[in-house]
């Protein structure tokens, strides 16, 4: 199984929804980078259950330990071990699908590949995975901060409400202020409205987190296999309910003319190459071209629903089955960081791959 990634600074994330803990093991992060533990943990807090009404009500703190790789708030370029210990696990909520798959869930994959699977809040399966990689992404933004790079990920539709203003129209800053962690305070009002009537049916619902990464200079990427929007695409399609993936101009493009699509450039005032438009959406030929990436991932309605759903259990009999306990009805607001914290794990690997091989 591949818990495993990057290929200098990269990360190996263990434990299951209802361990003892889970955690991640960073290798390749640069020494002097200072550990600002209270960043970390505020980036946590925004992937934290029980955020509202509208998120699982799971209480967990998760408060995040570092066992190695720092000293002195500095990292010492050794491998940094941080966990998050599990704190309120209800696993009798799940013992009624220890024999069953649920509809669109890991159930049977998991059970058919290994010949065993943890049930509970389905293990290694479970989205609570991703609060290992929002402390490692975290810390992959330290390093980006003093690059003067930064990640902006917000929820840009749910179901059919969807934000028509491009990011550069949208004030950015607004998108924490709300509990959907979209930047438009009415279109936030209207998800939260339309997400909350759906938990109270019982069931749920998907939509998109856009994300905006400015400040990445020319050159990052390689071509061919390891192309910059590539490795983009597989870490956000490597996130729990993902469906899909698209930057710059995406499926749109295809309505264009390529003398429409083109970005003409052209040098600025301090002299830089620059793109008149930004169809590209900041990378061409797989490597950073110095303009705003940009790029939209699509999440599906969660799996695990409150209604009764046609399925089988192990032995192939027809079967009811119904999610108890507590779950998300749209992983839309807490997925935001965990977009966020993937690009940044993407961006800082390329940025020191750049390093060992920059010409001159």
């Amino acid at each position: 199984m591949s818990s495993t990634y990057g290929k200098i600074f990269k990360i190996a994330t263990f434990g299951e929804s209802h361990g003892a803990a889970i955690g991640v093991v960073v290798e390749g992060c640069p020494a002097g980078v200072t550990f600002d533990l209270e960043f970390i943990q505020q980036e946590l807090d925004r992937r934290k259950p029980g955020q509202s009404r509208i998120t699982t009500q799971r209480r967990e703190a998760d408060s995040v330990q570092v066992l190695s790789g720092v000293f002195e708030e500095k990292t010492t370029g050794t491998p940094i071990s941080m966990v998050i210990w599990n704190e309120d696990q209800r696993s009798k909520d799940y013992s009624h699908i220890a024999d069953q798959y649920r509809p669109s869930h890991a159930d049977f994959t998991y059970q058919t590949k290994y010949g065993v699977r943890d049930y509970r809040g389905g293990g290694r399966s479970s989205a609570r995975e991703t609060a290992a990689r929002v402390a490692a992404g975290a810390l992959a933004k330290l390093v980006l901060a003093d690059l003067g790079v930064t990640v902006q990920g917000y929820v840009s539709q749910v179901g059919k409400l969807k934000l028509e203003k491009e990011y550069h129209q949208l004030d950015l800053s607004l998108t924490d202020t709300n509990a959907v962690r979209c930047p438009d305070p009415v279109m936030a009002q209207e998800m939260f409205d339309y997400i909350d009537a759906i938990r109270k049916e019982g069931d749920s619902i998907g939509g998109i987190v856009s994300c905006v990464l400015k400040g990445v200079p020319v050159g990052w990427g390689e071509p061919v296999f390891d192309k910059l929007h590539a490795e983009l695409g597989k870490a956000m399609l490597s996130i729990n309910a993902v469906k899909g993936f698209e930057y710059g101009s995406g499926f749109a493009g295809v309505e264009l003319l390529g003398s429409e699509h083109n970005d003409a450039f052209y040098t600025d005032e301090d002299g830089r190459v620059r793109t008149r438009t930004n169809h590209s959406g900041g990378i061409q030929g797989g490597i950073s071209n110095g303009e705003d990436i940009f790029f939209n991932v699509a999440f599906k309605p969660v799996a695990t629903i409150m209604q009764e759903q046609e399925s089988i259990n192990r032995e192939g009999e027809k079967i009811l089955v119904q999610g108890k306990g507590r779950h998300d009805p749209c992983v839309l607001p807490r997925a935001v960081p965990i977009v966020e914290a993937m690009a940044a794990l993407v961006l800082v690997d390329f940025y020191l791959r750049d390093r060992t091989i920059r010409h001159k």
